[in-house]
């Protein structure tokens, strides 16, 4: 097989778009290179992976599969029957297909695919985003062919001979010239004269953020600051309400022009551009998931991070600290964010030196070009099973 031949790639992940946005990269690379690859994606049902890919424009198949529930320990009896089952069908999408790689970006659902393709002798490959692996990522690290990783010192994680470290990748658009900061202003009806502050709490929300912005709401008033303030789609509507009954108050105590704090409040549920959304801001506040740090990186955006507490082993406080050390943005734990972290935003969106500080120390902490690279192994895994095929 030529190295310029199209190939049949079942990519599989997903839960979040952590897992999703990756897998996509990857996936749009692979078509960059050559339009004919031929892409399938599995998810599980019933996630937002089975609305993402296809808008997109890609093929997915949904299996049903959960995960190990710490909270709910008596749900996960049916587990181990429910895993076999999944590697029943993953066995059979295989068969159906017929593909010369299966690659996985982490979650749940890439388990049985993968363990599929191995016993199948199709070639492996996964992607391991954060700094502190998964465990489903650990589990296949011991059967895959290629570890493909975003950190360095990952071998406490996988082992050494697989890891190749590539980085995350990240949307096309991010890695584009960056929209003026003007016309991205003009996109989300802001005004130039103040500083713009992102709230993202990512795909799914993040409830401690939605929170912070509705205590502080008089305070980014005074300010003459704005919001960008993406709540995630389901807290979405509730935010808005709670949001409507905040200003009452505040116009109500303070005799406050109502239009004035809702034009500087830009509410939304989800943005698709992110890239406009980093290029109006003067400073993004999220989660520490590990695509968001790569975006941040990748534009060189101020930012502070709040981790999540519920994700398994506090791995979003590991992939934060790897840009705290280098004096790359600011850490505030979720349990004192509703009482500082909308002031500390406030104060990084007005302090120049700061800014241009995390900007420079943002330069080399994520590696360029992750999905070229990835792809890059992609095809030397195809290549090495074909050249060993006729040999």
């Amino acid at each position: 097989m030529k190295l310029n031949d199209s190939y049949r790639v079942i990519i599989s992940g997903g839960g979040t778009g952590g897992h999703i946005f990756p897998a996509l990269a990857i996936a749009n690379e692979m078509k960059k290179r050559n339009p004919q690859n031929d892409i399938l994606f599995v998810g599980s049902k019933h996630r937002m992976e089975m609305n993402r890919i296809p808008e997109a424009g890609y093929k997915i198949i949904g299996i049903n599969i959960s995960g190990f529930q710490r909270k709910k320990l008596f749900v996960n009896l049916s587990l181990p029957l429910k895993v076999m089952a999944c590697l029943v069908r993953c066995a059979g999408i295989l068969r159906k297909y017929k593909p010369q790689i299966a690659i996985g970006v982490g979650g749940y659902v890439s388990g049985p695919l993968l363990l599929s393709a191995v016993f199948n002798g199709i070639p492996t490959l996964i992607q391991e985003q954060n700094s502190y692996a998964g465990i489903t990522n650990k589990i296949l690290a011991r059967y895959v062919d290629k570890v493909c990783v975003a950190y360095n010192n990952m071998e406490k994680y996988f082992p050494k001979e697989k890891i190749i470290l590539t980085g995350n990748p990240v949307k096309n658009e991010m890695l584009e010239r960056k929209p003026e900061k003007s016309t991205a202003i003009e996109t989300f009806h802001l005004r130039p004269e103040f500083p713009v502050i992102f709230i993202s709490g990512g795909s799914l929300g993040a409830r401690t953020l939605n929170l912070s912005v509705l205590n502080a709401l008089d305070e980014i008033y005074k300010a003459n600051v704005q919001l960008i303030w993406q709540t995630g789609e389901r807290p979405y509507e509730e935010m808005v309400k709670l949001f409507e009954n905040r200003m009452e108050e505040i116009v109500k105590k303070n005799g406050v022009n109502y239009n004035i704090i809702k034009e500087r409040v830009k509410i939304v549920p989800f943005i698709k551009n992110m890239h406009q959304a980093y290029s109006a801001s003067d400073v993004v506040v999220s989660r520490a998931g590990a695509l968001t740090l790569a975006e941040i990186c990748t534009v060189k955006i101020p930012c502070i991070l709040v981790p999540s507490p519920n994700v398994a082993e506090d791995h979003q406080t590991k992939n934060a600290e790897v840009l705290i050390q280098k004096g790359a943005g600011w850490l505030i734990k979720d349990k004192d964010a509703q009482a500082n972290l909308i002031k500390k935003a406030m104060q990084l969106a007005f302090d120049e030196f700061e800014k241009g500080k995390m900007i420079n120390n943002q330069s080399g902490i994520v590696p360029e070009n992750a999905a070229e690279k990835i792809v890059n192994e992609v095809e030397k895994l195809i290549s090495e099973r074909c050249y060993s095929k006729k040999t």
